[in-house]
């Protein structure tokens, strides 16, 4: 009878199916967080191209002067 339940009885294959349960949550958490975290660093990189597009389109309506759009295109590459 010992060898068959190895010192655990029926109780330690529910603690060892829990812990497991525990496990896999974990994993699947941890998966979801790391997906979501690649599109955040995807939308921070269109930051950038968003405000040069801003830029260009306030240039064409005539918004701002050629100075003006020259020194913020400047600006806005260096970051």
């Amino acid at each position: 009878m010992w060898g068959m339940m190895n010192g655990w009885g029926y109780g330690g294959n529910f603690i060892w199916g829990l812990i497991w349960m525990i496990v896999e949550i974990g994993l699947v958490i941890g998966a979801i967080y790391f997906i979501v975290s690649l599109f955040q660093n995807n939308k921070g990189g269109y930051r950038k191209n968003d405000a040069m597009e801003i830029l260009r389109e306030r240039y064409a309506r005539g918004e701002i002067s050629e100075e003006e759009y020259l020194e913020r295109k400047k600006n806005l590459e260096e970051k």
